[in-house]
């Protein structure tokens, strides 16, 4: 969409807007929340405080006491956002998205920032970075919450804190906890998934994955290639022993003498035979404008190590190798039910660029990373704000586009494609279409709230470097196909 069709869009903007009235006690400060969305709407080249301002004819000054310090609710923008995505956009076929961003910055002041890894930049670099959920199904993708990564430094100085605005109960946590009480948070408010997936960051903490299966959501979770485990579950006993009846005996329950110790998922698939002699099968991903994404896989079932050194439950493991550069290899986990298809895994695992370009659609568009404050509360009345003009994009891109039939479809139970499923399998290339079966919830702004444009598809960094201008797709040859 370009400039003129937003325009012509502003009486449809202005009632979306109205859903989102009651975060707000004086009609006054209601009115900023239309000026910053519209200027995150427009061609400003910088879409800062000062800018967006200056071009709507409002004293810079009102629209930085408007992100910090007038009184209007924030937390309940948020909710509210979830309460109509859980309306509007409730499908058998959701994934939850969960991912960090970065953006670079300078000086000292800004809340979070520090020498760090940057994404944006490929390299340490001083910045500040957010944890992000986000919800795709179909044609449509969004961000539904987020939250800034406080690191140690800022949590142990408390004067700093202090000084950006930052409560004081808000200290240091690991970045996969804070993607949990995100979660919670949009479970709390309707939003349900029925796949969560993230990467080997998050898959590679083992009490992330327990936390999220003793919630009963299934995930795929790529992990790194020292993920532990066994591919055929070794005995435990119960079995009290004490040698000579003397000293303190083993602890129970243990694994019994001589059982085979769990290895890494990358020694399985090297030595182990039930994986390292298994056929690779092929699939086409995608297709690009430098020829097919093709990636080939091998799938067993993995018992991985719990934090007893026990076999826990059962998970899919599936390992993915670029055809076009083998060097590149991926280790997906699911705790999937054991007849879930590779194929309905596979499409899980390969949506996370949906959560790549709603980063990059927000940063380049809407100005997500150009916020200038040193408050806590305008960091995150800015990412707020801007996940609310991101919503209506989106909206927007669906309503106008008109549903594209089969986009991005899980298949059904025990890899059974449902009549229209985008992700297509089988040995002659075929994809069948189905038609969405939304259920609709009412948005209920009284609920409860726990104590927190689209047009072209974006590659993850990994499928981003496959392929070669002067590659020659026509040979490959595809046993399966999933469309993306």
């Amino acid at each position: 969409m370009d400039a003129t069709a937003i325009r012509r869009l502003k009486p449809k903007l202005l009632s979306y807007l109205q859903e989102y009235r009651d975060c707000f006690g004086r009609s006054d400060t209601r009115g900023h929340l239309k000026t910053y969305v519209e200027g995150q709407l427009s061609k400003l080249d910088r879409k800062s405080v000062e800018p967006i301002a200056l071009a709507a004819g409002v004293p810079p000054r009102t629209l930085q006491q408007f992100l910090n310090f007038l009184e209007w609710d924030q937390e309940q923008l948020i909710d509210t956002l979830q309460w109509r995505v859980a309306r509007d956009h409730t499908s058998d076929d959701s994934i939850g998205l969960i991912d960090e961003t970065s953006c670079p910055k300078k000086g000292d002041k800004t809340p979070g920032v520090q020498r760090q890894w940057c994404g944006a930049t490929g390299k340490q670099d001083n910045c500040v970075t957010t944890v992000h959920l986000g919800y795709a199904v179909d044609d449509f993708h969004c961000l539904l919450d987020s939250e800034l990564f406080l690191p140690e430094s800022w949590s142990e100085d408390r004067a700093r804190c202090r000084a950006a605005h930052i409560p004081d109960e808000m200290t240091y946590r690991p970045k996969w906890q804070i993607a949990l009480a995100l979660y919670d948070r949009a479970r709390a408010n309707g939003v349900t998934f029925r796949y969560l997936t993230f990467d080997e960051a998050y898959g590679g903490k083992p009490e992330f994955l327990r936390q999220l299966d003793a919630r009963g959501q299934a995930y795929v979770a790529e992990v790194p290639r020292s993920f532990t485990g066994w591919l055929s579950a070794p005995c435990v006993t119960d079995r009290p022993f004490r040698k000579g009846s003397r000293g303190r005996g083993r602890t129970t329950p243990r694994l019994t003498a001589g059982s085979a110790p769990a290895h890494s998922v990358e020694y399985h698939l090297n030595w182990t035979p039930a994986l390292k002699d298994q056929a690779w099968k092929r699939w086409r991903i995608k297709d690009t404008h430098k020829g097919p994404v093709v990636w080939e896989t091998k799938h067993v079932l993995l018992v991985p190590k719990d934090e007893n050194g026990l076999p826990g439950k059962p998970l899919h493991l599936i390992v993915a190798r670029n055809v076009r550069n083998p060097s590149e290899v991926k280790f997906f986990v699911s705790n999937a039910p054991p007849e879930t298809s590779v194929k309905e895994l596979l499409h899980v695992g390969f949506s996370r660029w949906r959560v790549e370009r709603c980063f990059e659609d927000q940063k380049t568009e809407l100005g997500f990373d150009h916020f200038e404050g040193r408050s806590y509360r305008g960091l995150k009345r800015h990412q707020a704000i801007t996940a609310v003009t991101h919503l209506f994009l989106s909206e927007m891109q669906q309503q106008l586009g008109g549903e594209k039939s089969g986009t991005d479809r899980l298949p059904g139970p025990h890899g059974r494609g449902r009549p229209g499923a985008l992700v297509g399998i089988g040995t002659h290339g075929r994809a069948t279409n189905s038609r969405s079966r939304r259920g609709r919830n009412r948005l209920h702004p009284a609920t409860q709230r726990p104590s927190t444009s689209v047009t072209q598809q974006n590659n993850t960094t990994s499928t981003r470097r496959a392929g070669h201008p002067n590659d020659r797709p026509a040979a490959l040859r595809m046993e399966h196909e999933l469309a993306l």
